[in-house]
């Protein structure tokens, strides 16, 4: 019995050791670090010029009126100047400063406020409007106390973090809080892989670094939760993703990313089954560009991109980070799924910047409603897809389909393709007319599988596949 307690008691010890082998401790105070980095966190303000030309009445004076030169200064240019506040941190001796695009966006002039009590006159070196980081230089000959990146990838989710910057303009604010979650996406640009911190972020920490307890950056702060102020959820860019991009706008003064030319969505459970992937996995293959570099490796519409240069894509979110951080010109293998099998196709990367992807545009979404017909089966009606629709939307030349002019509430559809989408594919198979998507969802139906797989066109005219079942 004695013998059964020793071991009992050794076990417990034991893992009791190997607790605290693993975890960190609990800071007694945070006073040290923070003193070490405040001199190299920096505030910054600007001033905007804003123009406005509005007239305050509902009218014009007509030429020549008496009126026109009484009340012409009313309907002239007004100027007026706007402030904004926001933070930075220096990462280089000669006072090269980071922090957020939005902070420094069509600044007139650009003040960086040094140790509480050092002005400076600041350049903006370049900026990316893409991942919100701008790059200054101070313009002075002294030297300044850099800060260091960490590694962002061996943050984990629980560890301290620190926030130093200039809430509501009360510079050299120093907050603490842990990493509260890992690869966050709140819809605010392109690329985004946040880490969510509760340390207090508010208005003004914008641009601000977030420390490890090593004093090492891992972290630019770039947004809030609430409007009001900080309710415990922030955000911030990893400095593993930025420091690509820092790097860019410190040689060349603008991004230089890597461009597949191919537009992309997740594969849902309904694709995945359909294409007899294990999972749902990947990125699919929407559209692809004309001359990009997926068109000229062989890339198509359809296929699904499970690896790219050596990376697997487990979601379809991570393939335009990877893609982006990866070296223009640069062979890279990309593993793909088509026709129930994996093959590779080589990509040279062209530049997202010099292409026609990076350029936002807007088509017209006005069509006649002609030739409507019914598909029972579906609980849809559609009509032929016209020149008129190929030329007001932008469409390929060649494109055939039908248009759908009414979507029923119990319709299959209803909740996955809106009004007004073109139905280009079903099954993968190209539809002419009403007949053949009634013959394919009869198919479909009559199966034991159920699922229909459509091509579309939605409403901002982007190729998109869409998997659905059938009642």
């Amino acid at each position: 019995m004695n013998k059964i307690k020793l071991i009992f008691l050794t076990l417990v010890i034991s893992f009791s050791f190997s607790l605290n082998v693993n975890s960190k401790p609990v800071p007694a105070s945070f006073a040290d670090l923070a003193e070490k980095l405040m001199p190299s966190v920096v505030n910054i303000s600007t001033t905007t010029t804003i123009t406005t030309n509005a007239n305050p009445f509902p009218f014009q004076f007509p030429p020549g009126s008496p009126f026109e030169d009484m009340f012409k200064e009313f309907g002239t240019p007004q100027e007026r100047k706007s402030a904004a506040l926001g933070s930075g941190f220096i990462i280089d001796e000669k006072g090269i400063v980071v922090t957020n695009n939005h902070v420094i966006q069509d600044a007139d002039d650009i003040i960086v406020r040094v140790n509480g009590d050092q002005e400076f006159k600041a350049k903006v070196l370049g900026a990316d409007p893409l991942m919100d980081i701008a790059v200054l230089q101070l313009e002075t000959d002294e030297n300044f106390i850099p800060v260091a990146f960490g590694d962002s990838d061996k943050a984990r989710i629980g560890d301290w973090v620190l926030a130093i910057g200039n809430p509501f303009g009360l510079g050299g604010t120093v907050t603490a809080g842990i990493i509260s979650a890992r690869n966050r996406s709140i819809g605010l640009s392109r690329y985004e892989d946040f880490i969510q911190t509760d340390a207090s972020i508010n208005s003004g920490n914008s641009g601000g670094p977030l420390f490890d307890m090593n004093g090492n950056v891992i972290g630019i702060n770039t947004a809030i939760l609430g409007r009001n102020g900080s309710i415990g959820i922030g955000f911030s860019i990893p400095s593993n993703s930025a420091q690509i991009v820092i790097k860019q706008l410190i040689k060349f003064g603008e991004t230089k990313r890597g461009w597949l030319g191919v537009r992309i969505q997740d594969v849902t459970k309904e694709i995945a089954e359909v294409e007899k992937l294990d999972k749902a996995r990947g990125a699919l293959v929407a559209s692809v560009a004309e001359n990009s570099p997926s068109e000229k490796a062989g890339i198509q519409a359809g296929d699904i991109i499970l690896e790219f240069n050596g990376e697997k894509i487990n979601q379809m979110k991570e393939l335009p980070a990877i893609v982006a951080r990866t070296e223009v010109g640069k062979r890279v293998e990309v593993k793909i799924w088509r026709d129930k099998k994996e093959i590779v196709k080589n990509v040279i990367l062209g530049r997202l910047e010099t292409s026609d992807d990076f350029k936002i545009s807007k088509s017209q979404e006005t069509q006649e409603q002609n030739n409507e017909e019914i598909i029972e089966s579906l609980r849809i009606a559609v009509r032929p897809l016209t020149k008129e629709d190929i030329k007001n939307r932008n469409l390929p030349n060649q494109t055939t389909g039908l248009v759908i002019t009414k979507i029923a509430n119990n319709s299959p559809i209803a909740n996955s393709i809106e009004l007004n989408s073109i139905i280009i594919e079903a099954q993968k198979k190209k539809i002419r007319s009403a007949d053949d998507l009634r013959n394919i969802a009869k198919e479909v139906l009559n199966s034991n599988q159920k699922t229909l797989l459509f091509a579309i066109y939605n409403n901002q005219n982007q190729r998109r596949y869409i998997a659905v079942k059938l009642d």
